[in-house]
């Protein structure tokens, strides 16, 4: 990794970064991260010569999905829950295991993804569904702000209102050097806990596309607790139902 620049006393640095996902959220993390200075390759499920646009929009390299993981020291996956099992078996075959893997998905049943019965009952939380599929330890962010809001509304640290992300995982080297990423990106990182515990952070749950600020965030939280109750899993999926049927309404499709 190339020396960037020295702030508050921290070294930050140019990273490789892989993203497999070009959607709205895979697309705008790879505007910022090329913003910034970051060497980013960029991947989908259709081949590398269908993301000329998303080259041109983001200056992100067009490669394949395992090329991309081979390029990371951060890997980001952003694709549809319900595609998660069709990624390749090596798909992280030689990838250092200290490489940190970011999942930003979400569960929509009704909109995408089909009736997942893991999903709705029992304690397995989202991420926990993917992470059991790659057989690698990932850690979630992203997954619940708006992709314009994560591509335009970073902001120094410090500004006042400054949005909060959660950050969830098990690993605590990984999840630091993810948090970091989000705190460059113009974004307070609010450690979440486990990724068992993310499922504080999952649609239907308070802090769902809210853009709370860190207080707000990390009190809310703390007011869920750690252990999600049979009544908290019902509430929030009852939510995610009612926000997906708004959201068929409208005519909103989701890919």
């Amino acid at each position: 990794m190339k020396q960037r620049r020295t702030y508050h006393l921290l070294i930050f640095l140019f990273m490789n970064i892989g993203i497999i996902g070009a959607g709205h959220i895979g697309s705008a993390l790879a505007v910022r991260l090329t913003s910034l200075g970051h060497s980013v390759k960029i991947a989908n499920s259709r081949g590398p010569e269908t993301l000329t646009d998303v080259a041109q929009k983001t200056g992100a390299t067009p490669v394949t999905a395992a090329e991309a993981a081979r390029h990371g020291e951060l890997i980001v996956v952003t694709i549809p829950l319900k595609n998660i099992p069709d990624l390749p078996k090596d798909l992280f075959e030689g990838v250092p295991a200290d490489v940190p893997v970011i999942d930003t998905s979400n569960y929509y049943p009704l909109l995408r993804d089909g009736h997942m019965t893991e999903l709705e009952t029992g304690d397995l939380t989202e991420s926990g569904w993917v992470q059991q599929h790659l057989e690698r330890p990932v850690v979630k962010v992203f997954n619940n702000i708006y992709a314009d809001h994560l591509q335009n509304k970073g902001v120094p640290a410090g500004t006042p209102g400054r949005i909060a992300l959660p950050v969830a995982g098990d690993d605590a080297a990984a999840k630091q050097k993810v948090m970091a990423l989000v705190d460059e990106l113009g974004f307070d990182a609010v450690d979440a806990g486990s990724l068992y515990e993310s499922w504080r952070q999952q649609p239907g749950t308070p802090s769902y596309g809210a853009d709370l600020p860190a207080a707000e965030l990390q009190q809310h939280l703390a007011s869920l607790g750690t252990q999600r109750t049979p009544e908290q899993h019902a509430e929030f999926l009852a939510n995610q139902n009612a926000a997906e049927k708004q959201m068929e309404a409208q005519g909103i499709k989701l890919k």
